[in-house]
């Protein structure tokens, strides 16, 4: 008997990280619902895109819905994120960037870990950032943000221990994509070495995955050196 054709959520496609995952899934011979704010451009029987912003009140209704016309999640994937530069006169975009990053990946896990452990498998992967151990105070919002995901990430990926669902936190550094801002950009990598490296994941299905690990020493470093002294 043939094994089951493999279903995959991506939330967060429309270019970077995510539109490229998700040709290498499809490609890769899986089913893949796609969601987010604008259209991407794939047209192959085996993709269906829903249209939606993660922090819009009918998102998990449409989640909900594209979950289930897949008819199961084996794989969900959110890359959405965004980051803003600070302005200290108008705080709006740090709050929606926290918005986007964590609690739509919260919203996110809500939809699809009670289906997943219902079924006793599953796979939820999170993009974070190796900028969740930092204090920046260029993009504080980003920062805090990654480091809220991580944290909750990780900590799902606990409590579903023997369940049968696996949760992985990539942690990313620069990565070549619009994403990544600013004049210096050190050790910089390609969205295709990123997707390699996602592609891994689904295989080995980590706890947590930092990239490149040159780049995860130096933050950590840095962390303990920026870290604000209490008074």
């Amino acid at each position: 008997m043939a094994d089951p054709v493999r279903c995959a959520v991506v939330v967060g496609n429309s270019d970077g990280i995510g539109l490229a995952f998700t040709r290498r899934l499809l490609a890769d011979g899986w089913r893949v619902a796609g969601l987010s704010r604008r259209e991407n451009g794939i047209a192959v029987p085996t993709y269906a895109h829903h249209t939606v912003d993660v922090t819009s009140p009918d998102y998990p209704d449409v989640l909900g819905k594209a979950v289930d016309e897949l008819g199961r999640v084996d794989l969900c994937v959110y890359a959405a994120g965004i980051g803003e530069p600070v302005d200290l006169a108008d705080l709006d975009a740090q709050t929606r960037t926290f918005e986007v990053n964590l609690m739509g990946a919260v919203r996110t896990a809500t939809v699809v870990v009670p289906r997943m452990v219902a079924a006793g498998d599953g796979h939820l992967i999170g993009l974070s950032s190796l900028a969740d151990r930092l204090v920046s105070r260029e993009a504080p919002g980003y920062a805090g943000s990654k480091a809220g995901l991580s944290s909750y990430l990780m900590g799902l990926a606990a409590a579903l221990r023997g369940h049968g669902v696996q949760v992985t936190t990539v942690r990313f550094g620069f990565v070549d994509t619009k994403m990544a801002k600013g004049p210096v950009r050190p050790m910089m990598i390609s969205v295709d070495r990123a997707v390699e490296i996602l592609a891994r994941c689904v295989r080995t299905r980590p706890v947590l995955v930092s990239r490149p690990r040159r780049m995860a020493l130096l933050t950590s470093a840095l962390a303990t050196l920026t870290r604000p002294r209490l008074h």
